[in-house]
């Protein structure tokens, strides 16, 4: 990827020919901190025609390690507006991961064309963004970390925070950064910025390896000075390419398709981020081939599209992992396919099926054996839709009526599982996501990442549109929806049109990291949080339960005289807690309640709460149980017997996984 560099205007000498010694080239006299702010306010991505800031804000919590350097250098930006086009907006985070992942939550509503930068100290503000990071580079989402570093000169030894290794004079705590980044530099000296810049640029604008990029920078070397060359503040532009796929593996690729009678089509995030929604929808128009949905990539059709058939995988819909244990060919398009929408290798159980991979990325194309299609999810797509389209190939009609059948059975499932019988009671929590499907439109954003939840929005949620599904289940980490709902409001386009981003969190998610609630209040951000208190970690309990820990660790709940956990609730009051962080909070304890508060909520001009304490659900309103097997093992010897039953159901499942080779 070459970026074209437009010339800019000298500042500091004489026009004249470079190649003069009496007129040297011009440069500009800043210190690190300042030439890197001034040099990422000048980084462009381009795609398609359309142009944006690569990095567009900074995030930052400053200490002794960052505050003379980066945060001085924010303040000679002119962060607060000084009307410029390359000034370096701030952002001011609570806690060092939240900031990453409203940056991820930015960067994924931006389709990764546009980013922003995280600052931090040394010490615990650095390690506080190793989470947030293999998140970010788990989902192939771009953020630029820049946290502070001991002295490169060590003037003094340890400083405050400082690791001493014994064996390593150079290692720092940020080295706990390198395996979660896809680039990684510590920048010693002022000159090594340069490169360093150039290929973290690189690395944050490709769509293949893309991810979390940190530059480390020393305190001391922040604040020194430099006489920096005036090309190196030129504007740039990355751009953002759509690789074409090769020939041979194009027409392997036809052959694959006309070749299969029960074809499948797994979306992945990938369709989002090369933005193939319409391009699928027309290929599927051709070829009526069934789609499934991954996490990432629900949404990549609406739901009521004639050729989506739900999500797959574990927590998918009956109507595509049935069509999965059938399917003689599968379709990957973008996606990494992890063990949760494979069924932890169970679910392709055809003895003869096959795989077909589109994926920008030669790594994830090759995976099951599959035949590579390496290409953008666009381009690919549009290339297989123009070689079959003079070859006649569509899917057998009765095929077709077979999965559109399946399909309105599975609806009858949702609309079960969303039915509220009696208006006085307290809902449960498939019962609170059909009230919120009954109020959405296309223009409503879904966050969340972890729990229960996911399991349930995957199999039930309704998607109107292409992005409203967002859900992180790369990392699956607690903690990301209020940042990332935050990350979304800010990002391009989504303020102007005050569309409705809702955070959905559960008790144990919300205690994991509620701080961004401040920024939402102090940036007076229109954010929608739906709090669902089940006292408790209610996803891994049942899992617990399935597995044979009983349960063991995950409600809150009293000791007991016996030292477990099986007392009465906790006292916790999350709403009081929402409330004295500035949120305006709005309690519901029936169905009919909770139908007013969403409403309420969803028309409000400021971050506003729905707190609800959710029922256990019954046979009839509770989800489908999962379609498809997880593999989490089982204590191989015990003596309980709920862990001896468990490992039974286990051995039977394992025995049905199989290696595609």
């Amino acid at each position: 990827m070459s970026p074209t560099s437009p010339a800019s205007p000298a500042r500091s000498a004489s026009p004249a020919s470079p190649e003069s010694p009496k007129n040297p080239a011009p440069t500009r006299r800043l210190t690190t901190a300042q030439a890197l702010v001034a040099f990422l306010a000048r980084q462009y991505t381009e795609r398609d025609g359309r142009r944006q800031r690569l990095i567009s804000a900074t995030w930052g919590i400053f200490g002794h390690g960052n505050v003379a350097g980066i945060g001085q250098a924010l303040v000679e930006a002119g962060h607060g507006g000084n009307g410029t086009a390359h000034r370096m907006p701030y952002l001011q985070g609570r806690n060092e991961q939240a900031m990453v992942h409203a940056a991820v939550g930015y960067a994924r509503q931006s389709g990764r064309l546009s980013a922003h930068a995280v600052t931090t100290s040394i010490g615990p503000g650095a390690t506080n963004l190793v989470t947030g990071a293999a998140l970010a580079t788990i989902n192939r989402l771009p953020v630029l970390l820049l946290p502070g570093d001991t002295f490169a000169t060590r003037p003094a030894d340890p400083v405050l925070q400082q690791l001493e290794v014994p064996y390593a004079g150079d290692v720092s705590v940020n080295d706990c950064l390198r395996p979660v980044s896809r680039y990684f530099d510590r920048i010693t000296r002022p000159e090594a910025l340069i490169p360093a810049a150039l290929q973290a640029m690189r690395v944050l604008a490709d769509p293949a390896e893309t991810g979390a990029v940190t530059l480390a920078l020393p305190q001391d070397v922040q604040a020194e000075a430099y006489d920096w060359p005036e090309e190196f503040f030129a504007e740039r532009d990355w751009h953002v390419r759509r690789p074409a796929p090769d020939t041979y593996e194009l027409e392997t690729a036809v052959r694959a398709i006309r070749s299969a009678r029960r074809p499948l089509i797994v979306a992945g995030g990938g369709v989002r981020h090369s933005a193939a929604e319409e391009t699928l929808a027309a290929f599927t128009a051709a070829t009526r081939i069934p789609v499934a949905s991954t996490q990432a990539g629900k949404g990549a059709l609406r739901h009521d599209h004639p050729a989506d058939v739900g999500g797959i995988g574990h927590t998918g819909t009956a109507t595509a992992d049935e069509l999965a244990r059938t399917a003689d060919l599968v379709i990957g398009i973008g996606t990494r396919f992890s063990d949760f929408t494979t069924a932890s290798g169970t679910l392709f159980a055809d003895p003869a099926v096959r795989f077909l991979h589109l994926n920008i990325t030669a790594f994830d194309a090759h995976k099951l054996a599959a035949l590579p299609l390496v290409a953008d999810a666009r381009a690919g797509l549009e290339a297989l839709t123009a070689a079959l389209a003079g070859r006649g190939y569509r899917v057998d009609p009765a095929y077709e009526t077979e999965y559109t059948g399946a399909k309105e059975a599975w609806e009858e499932r949702v609309e079960a599982s969303f039915a509220t019988p009696d208006p006085t009671a307290r809902p449960t929590q498939t019962q609170v996501l059909g009230l919120l499907d009954d109020l959405v439109t296309e223009e409503d954003i879904l966050i969340n990442a972890a729990g229960s939840l996911p399991g349930d929005l995957h199999k039930l949620w309704r998607t109107r549109s292409r992005d409203q599904y967002h859900v992180e289940y790369g990392y699956s980490c607690m903690g990301y929806e209020i940042p990332a709902a935050i990350g979304v409001l800010l990002a391009a386009g989504t303020q102007q049109r005050n569309r409705p981003v809702w955070a959905l969190v559960g008790d144990g998610t919300y205690l994991m990291n509620p701080t961004e609630i401040v920024t939402a209040v102090q940036e007076n951000l229109p954010l929608k949080l739906l709090i669902l208190q089940n006292h408790g970690y209610a996803s891994i309990g049942g899992l617990s339960a399935s597995v044979g820990a009983e349960g063991f660790g995950t409600a809150y709940r009293h000791r007991d005289a016996d030292g477990g956990f099986t007392g009465p609730p906790l006292p916790v009051d999350l709403a009081a807690n929402a409330a004295s962080l500035g949120l305006r909070v709005l309690r519901a304890a029936t169905v009919d309640d909770l139908r007013k508060a969403l409403s309420e909520a969803r028309d409000a001009e400021g971050p506003t709460c729905v707190y609800v304490e959710t029922e256990t659900p019954d046979t009839v309103s509770g989800p489908p149980p999962a379609q498809a097997w997880w593999d989490v093992p089982v204590a191989e010897t015990a003596s309980r017997p709920a862990a001896v039953k468990a490992r039974e159901e286990y051995d039977r499942q394992v025995a049905a996984r199989r290696r595609h080779l």
